[in-house]
């Protein structure tokens, strides 16, 4: 089974291609700098850590209005 499930995550977002471009730029973040902020990731993969912050709630989104 997989850590985060899609089921907690899709509660911290609006849709799915929301989560989806959230985590990879989060994950490409995380390539350049790893600046992690949860302590002991349980993925050790930029993506799985990038969704473990969704799922803690230290990564947010707002939606901008244009």
């Amino acid at each position: 089974m997989l850590y985060p499930s899609i089921d907690t995550l899709m509660t911290k977002l609006d849709s799915k291609y929301t989560l989806v471009t959230v985590a990879a730029k989060r994950a490409r973040s995380l390539q350049e700098y790893n600046d992690l902020m949860v302590e002991n990731p349980v993925s050790d993969k930029f993506v799985g850590c990038a969704l473990e912050e969704i799922n803690a709630g230290v990564l947010h989104f707002e939606k901008s209005e244009n």
